[in-house]
C-alpha cells in the first residue's frame, strides 16, 4: 500500500469560489476521483492527504482547471470531468470510459468520438479555428460537429451557435413555400435540429432558439451577417457554390470558430457549377489555422451495410 502523505496547495490566480464549485462541487467531484485521498479547502488553501502519487495529479488537475477558468470566466462539471479524464490518461492508466468524452447529456448520457475520424475532428476543432470535415454520409460528421458547438456554449467559450446548410433544392429562394421562415426551411435543416434535441433538453433549445442563442438558418441567409463569439457549422458544405463559401467563411468574426463539413460525393449542384466544398479546399489547405479532416467508410456508424454499400459505389465509380 501507498504511503499516506499530507500537503498544501495554495490557489494563484483564480477565483477560490469559481475554482471549487457551489458547495465545493468541482472538488467533491476531484476526490471521488482519487478514493484514497482527502481534500480540504480553506479560503485559497487546499490541505490534501493521501498517497503521494495521487496528490501529484490532483495538483496538476487543479493547475488545468485554473487555466479553463481563467480563460473562459467560469467552470462546468463538464469541464472537470474531461480534466479528469485527461488526466487519467496522461497518468498512464487505462483511457476511462469518458476518455473522449465531449458533452455530457442532461440525462446523464454522453457524447464522445467513436472512430478515428470523429477523434480527429475533436483535436483539430480544439487547435485550428476553421475545420474541414469531409467524408462520406453515415460518418457522424454532423452529430460530432453539433456537440462540439453545444459543449463549447455550455463552457461559455462562445455566446451562440449558428448551424446552417444549402438548401439546394430550392435554390436558395424560398419565399414560395407557405409558412413562416421555420416551416420554409425545416426540410432540410431537420438533421441539425435532429442532433440539437438529443443534446439539449427541449424546452431549453425551444428557450435558446426563441433568444438566437441558437440559429438554425439557410447558408443564404448568412449574407451580410458578422458572427462574434459564435460557433459556426455548415453542413452538406458540397452544395454550397463557391461564391457562397467565400461569404461563409468571411462571416467569422472575433472569437468565432467554425466547422465545415460535406461530401464531395453527394453533389447537387448543377452539373456546370463548382462545389465551394472543392475548391476551398484547393486554395486553403495548409492556410495556418485552418485544418482538414478527412472521413472515410470505416468511419460508419450506422447500420453495418453502409459500409458495404460505400464500397460497392466506390467500386463502381473506379470501373
Amino acid at each position: 500500500m501507498a504511503e499516506t502523505v499530507d500537503r498544501t496547495f495554495e490557489i494563484e490566480n483564480a477565483e477560490p469560489l469559481l475554482l471549487f464549485g457551489f458547495n465545493d462541487l468541482y472538488l467533491r467531484r476531484i476526490e471521488s476521483a482519487f478514493p484514497s485521498t482527502r481534500i480540504v479547502a480553506r479560503g485559497s488553501r487546499l490541505h490534501l492527504r493521501g498517497p503521494a502519487a495521487d496528490l501529484d495529479q490532483i495538483e496538476r488537475v487543479v493547475r488545468e482547471l485554473t487555466v479553463v477558468l481563467n480563460r473562459n470566466g467560469t467552470l462546468t462539471e463538464n469541464d472537470v470531468a474531461t480534466v479528469l479524464d485527461l488526466s487519467n490518461v496522461s497518468a498512464g492508466e487505462r483511457p476511462p470510459k469518458n476518455a473522449d468524452a465531449i458533452l455530457f447529456t442532461a440525462t446523464g448520457g454522453t457524447v464522445k468520438a467513436k472512430t478515428p475520424g470523429q477523434g480527429q475532428l475533436v483535436e483539430a476543432a480544439r487547435s485550428n479555428d476553421i475545420v474541414f470535415a469531409v467524408g462520406p454520409a453515415g460518418t457522424g460528421k454532423t452529430y460530432t460537429s453539433v456537440a462540439l458547438a453545444v459543449s463549447a456554449l455550455k463552457s461559455r467559450q462562445v455566446k451562440k451557435i449558428v448551424l446552417c446548410r444549402p438548401a439546394v433544392e430550392a435554390g436558395e429562394s424560398l419565399g414560395f413555400l407557405p409558412g413562416d421562415l421555420r416551416d420554409k426551411v425545416d426540410p432540410y435543416l431537420r438533421p441539425l435540429y435532429d442532433a440539437l434535441e438529443e443534446m439539449v433538453p427541449r424546452e431549453k433549445l425551444r428557450g435558446y432558439m426563441d433568444q438566437n442563442v441558437v440559429e438554425i438558418v439557410p447558408l443564404a441567409y448568412m449574407r451580410g451577417r458578422t458572427l462574434n463569439s459564435a460557433f459556426v457549422i455548415l453542413d452538406e458544405a458540397q452544395n454550397s457554390t463557391a461564391t457562397q463559401m467565400k461569404m461563409f467563411l468571411t462571416r467569422i468574426g472575433a472569437g468565432s470558430r467554425a466547422i465545415v463539413t460535406g461530401d464531395v460525393t453527394q453533389t447537387d449542384l448543377p452539373s456546370r457549377a463548382m462545389s465551394g466544398l472543392v475548391q476551398a479546399r484547393a486554395i486553403l489547405e495548409g492556410v495556418d489555422g485552418i485544418a482538414f479532416i478527412d472521413f472515410d467508410r470505416e468511419d460508419v456508424v450506422r447500420h453495418k451495410l453502409v459500409k458495404d454499400i460505400i464500397a460497392a459505389y466506390d467500386r463502381a465509380a473506379g470501373d
